[in-house]
């Protein structure tokens, strides 16, 4: 009654594997590829905010010299 027997099968596809892998190396380096973009963006914006700081505090130290 239970002798029943299931199969199972294993099928091996390459060009699935292979496209598989494609896909996967894609969005790795996608994600590397934003990872660098973050970088960049948090590098810039911070140069940006030291200079507008620099910018705003340079004025008020050259009139610290002028004698009027």
């Amino acid at each position: 009654m239970f002798n029943r027997q299931d199969y199972v099968y294993q099928s091996s596809d390459p060009k699935g594997d292979e496209g598989f892998g494609k896909v996967f190396a894609v969005v790795i380096c996608f994600v590397f590829f934003l990872g660098a973009l973050q970088v960049a963006y948090e590098t810039v914006s911070g140069w940006y905010q030291n200079f507008m700081q620099w910018g705003s505090g340079m004025p008020a130290f050259v009139a610290g010299f002028w004698p009027f």
